[in-house]
């Protein structure tokens, strides 16, 4: 957490609120979270340059900066991973949502941008193109992309003997997907989620690529999905997690067939809910 709806959202918010704004000044607190750089690399290159873009790679917010010397474009890449977050600030922000801070991009209209994470794992590294290229290339496709086909889809998925839930939440083969989505949509395709990849058929495959892109689709108009951390980039939170069907939901009834939801620990070591009478 966040995962691709959660990024999604803060990446559109920020994409519409400081696009062209200029970066008058850098702060960071919590220097610890920066990779590839030292601190005052870090302040040299954005300090002065506009923010030219804000998208989602995977699980990341990535952030476009124009350099102010040459023709570089700077990309700031943000990994919130369980409990960063980014948020704009217009000097309205509550202060209980200005705690753990740990980078600030003073822009030049008189707000901020907050790099948030309470518990510092997640990451903040400045990439110029040949190291984005590089990163980027070790990902997968995105899942939302119509350019991944049920049959690539199907080609990755049964090529492998793991258990499905854990190659769903493989980023080298797929973008984005982690614990909450992977639970959501093993469960809307019917499959078990400790069911050997290469054992579904590409049938199945096809209907596991509808069901994930049917949740996280959903998740994104929710504004993705809210325990207790996450945010989206007004300081907001998510309202998914009314629509889950078994994440969170263990020894509560399938919303499908009744029985009883089972959580384990036994998959991959994270929380898998699932319902053992639908999904086989």
């Amino acid at each position: 957490m966040p995962e691709l709806p959660e990024t999604e959202t803060i990446a559109r918010d920020l994409e519409a609120m400081v696009l062209g704004a200029l970066i008058a000044r850098v702060e960071v607190p919590r220097p610890d979270v920066l990779r590839g750089g030292a601190v005052a690399a870090f302040r040299e290159a954005l300090v002065g340059g506009a923010l030219r873009r804000v998208w989602r790679r995977a699980k990341c917010i990535v952030l476009e900066v124009d350099a102010v010397r040459g023709d570089t474009r700077w990309r700031v890449v943000v990994q919130p991973r369980f409990t960063g977050g980014l948020v704009v600030d217009d000097g309205t922000l509550p202060a209980a949502e200005r705690t753990a801070i740990c980078v600030t991009a003073h822009l030049a209209d008189g707000r901020c941008v907050h790099y948030r994470d309470v518990r510092r794992l997640g990451t903040v590294a400045l990439m110029d193109d040949a190291r984005f290229a590089s990163y980027s290339a070790g990902i997968g496709p995105e899942p939302l992309d119509s350019a991944l086909t049920a049959e690539a889809f199907s080609g990755f998925i049964r090529y492998s003997r793991r258990p499905i839930k854990v190659v769903l939440m493989d980023q080298r083969h797929l973008a984005g997907v982690g614990n909450i989505y992977a639970n959501e949509s093993l469960w809307r395709a019917s499959i078990d989620p400790s069911r050997e990849a290469a054992s579904l058929t590409a049938g199945t495959c096809a209907d596991l690529l509808a069901a994930l892109r049917e949740v996280l689709t959903a998740s994104i108009a929710a504004r993705g999905t809210s325990f207790r951390d996450y945010r989206d980039a007004r300081g907001a939170r998510g309202t998914f997690v009314e629509q889950l069907a078994v994440y969170g939901r263990a020894g509560l009834p399938c919303l499908r067939c009744g029985r009883r939801l089972v959580g384990t620990h036994a998959v991959d070591g994270r929380q898998t809910v699932f319902c053992p009478t639908c999904q086989h």
